[in-house]
């Protein structure tokens, strides 16, 4: 008894599996990400709360990292050794006031200025935008509240998705398939045809 063409039609069914399971890529954004140090061992740790939010105590060490990432699990932390001692040296405490030490990190860009670290003096009740703008002025905001320049830099742009080499740009919304799924789908039609093809020869065959 002659076993029925399978092969094609399996192949063609694993590869419109394939097609339909592509998942989506992931988009990433070009922004200054905030952090806050722990003062006893200095890590960082991406802030909870946005700038206008966030109330930093006497002794603070707070970060900002200019670059690129998808979300704040792959972030790029501030680099450098900013630590409060060094940093506010010579700024002495006053009462009424309080002293957050802060890293600005411009990221990896040829036109970034280099990296820089300043001792902001603001009143008691200051929130963490009120010592950047202390310290780090020009800034840009957009309509949302978020930051998208420091001390001017970059000159435009505000979380922009943007392709780099550590994530793949997403495909262009509502634009139709990928690349890839295009190439998928011609897979699966040649897969197609050839089984058409392989029915009409076993059928021409016959006596």
């Amino acid at each position: 008894m002659r076993r029925p063409p399978l092969t094609a039609a399996a192949l063609l069914t694993a590869l419109l599996a394939a097609l339909v399971a592509t998942p989506a890529q992931a988009a990433s954004y070009r922004y200054w990400s905030f952090w806050q140090r722990d003062t006893a061992t200095g890590d960082w740790t991406y802030a909870q709360t946005g700038p206008a939010l966030s109330r930093p105590a006497d002794g603070s060490v707070e970060g900002w990292r200019f670059g690129v990432s998808p979300d704040a699990d792959s972030a790029a932390r501030p680099r450098g050794a900013a630590r409060f001692a060094a940093v506010c040296d010579g700024t002495p405490a006053r009462p009424g006031t309080k002293r957050v030490a802060l890293l600005l990190d411009f990221g990896t860009a040829a036109d970034a200025p280099a990296a820089r670290t300043a001792c902001a003096r603001v009143p008691s009740d200051a929130t963490s935008a009120d010592a950047l703008a202390a310290v780090a002025a020009p800034l840009r905001y957009n309509s949302a509240g978020l930051v998208c320049a420091i001390t001017g830099y970059p000159a435009t742009g505000c979380g922009e998705q943007v392709a780099d080499d550590a994530a793949p740009p997403a495909p262009a919304p509502s634009s139709g398939p990928a690349l890839g799924t295009y190439g998928a789908a011609a897979a699966v039609l040649a897969v197609a045809a050839a089984a058409a093809w392989q029915v009409r020869r076993r059928r021409n065959d016959r006596p």
